[in-house]
């Protein structure tokens, strides 16, 4: 219960965070007044805005507006989310030239949508885990979390299921019966094993198996927090999540530059349209990590998850250098493959910008 109510609550602030930052153009207002005194200035109101301040010329004053506003931010960024979000996968080159043409009141702001997602991922994960691998503590299948102790409860369950599984299998193939399904099981169980195994080393600290004394990297900050990881990994891990979550928009300028050396002879593009296409490609992986948590609790294939992983964030790069900058398949194929490795390259300097911020 206390986990979906932090998670509303992230995803709450997330809309009105967007919404924050999410410019009020071409908006309508319902019930506007195109006459009397603007409340925020005193300027002669000549329309459903104000031409000095540009407040609006109607204003919500009743307790119910709280909860409007609430929602509004939160659902609906005035009705943009949902003909930004079709084209942010199906069309992402388009979106972005698009929006750096100047079509801005048709479409959210690549700076509101980024923010959103990162906070509907916060709120995603915090409740229902990642599309691979398992939340901070494992979890049985009636949805609780469970302590080391009942974790190793639970692994031995499995371990004696499977062996009767096993058994079940034998005397059908002895029978010379179809074990399609009890196969299936096997590596249901086999999966819930391995799931279980790394949620116990984790939080018991047996994942690394290093002594605190042999880390020596050269580095004496690097040396310093290693060590600290090592007496505490859980917690250390936590801090990193909690940090990863809050600077994630340092991945935008650290992302620059190596974009710009995709198209370092091209002078119709320039700084602004490489940081359009930079945060509206971070939400486009971003969305689609919680769009695959989703997957994954409603069953989703694991394999089919690990393939979209593997394939979907390259095609999505292809096709939004291509639509972008106005490229043919040659220049995008090749850009694309270069961009991956940036983005490992950009993904490491960013764990060591999170690493230097944990003290």
């Amino acid at each position: 219960m206390s986990g979906g109510m932090e998670a509303a609550g992230d995803l709450a602030t997330g809309g009105l965070i967007g919404r924050a930052f999410e410019p009020r153009a071409g908006e309508a207002v319902t019930g506007a007044h195109g006459h009397g005194l603007c409340l925020n200035c005193g300027t002669a109101l000549a329309g459903d805005f104000c031409h000095h301040c540009g407040q609006s010329a109607h204003v919500h004053s009743t307790l119910a507006s709280i909860g409007h506003d609430l929602l509004h931010g939160v659902w609906h960024f005035e009705g943009k989310i949902w003909s930004t979000l079709p084209m942010l996968f199906t069309r992402p080159g388009q979106l972005t030239r698009r929006y750096i043409a100047g079509e801005r009141a048709r479409f959210v702001s690549p700076l509101a949508l980024f923010l959103f997602s990162v906070f509907l991922m916060v709120a995603t994960f915090s409740t229902i885990g990642g599309p691979i691998g398992g939340n901070d503590l494992a979890v049985n299948r009636n949805g609780a979390k469970l302590t080391p102790p009942e974790v190793v409860k639970e692994i031995e369950q499995q371990k004696a299921n499977r062996i009767k599984l096993v058994a079940e299998r034998d005397a059908l193939r002895a029978k010379g019966a179809d074990t399609d399904k009890i196969d299936a099981r096997i590596e249901s169980v086999d999966e819930d094993i391995d799931q279980l195994q790394a949620a116990h080393d984790l939080t018991t600290g047996k994942i690394i198996d290093i002594k605190k004394s042999e880390v020596k990297t050269g580095w004496g900050w690097l040396d310093y927090r290693l060590k600290h990881m090592l007496e505490e990994p859980k917690l250390y891990l936590y801090k990193m999540q909690s940090s990863a979550y809050k600077y994630s928009w340092a991945l935008i300028p650290i992302s620059l530059p190596f974009i710009w050396l995709l198209f370092a002879f091209r002078r119709d593009v320039g700084p602004y349209d490489h940081a359009i296409f930079a945060i509206y490609s971070l939400s486009a992986m971003t969305m689609g990590a919680v769009l695959l948590s989703f997957g994954k609790v409603i069953g989703l294939p694991g394999g089919m998850i690990a393939t979209i992983l593997t394939f979907g964030p390259p095609l999505h790069m292809y096709k939004q250098l291509r639509g972008a900058y106005g490229i043919g398949r040659f220049g995008a194929l090749w850009r694309t493959v270069a961009l991956l490795f940036f983005a490992m390259f950009a993904g490491i300097i960013f764990f060591f910008v999170i690493l230097g911020l944990i003290a």
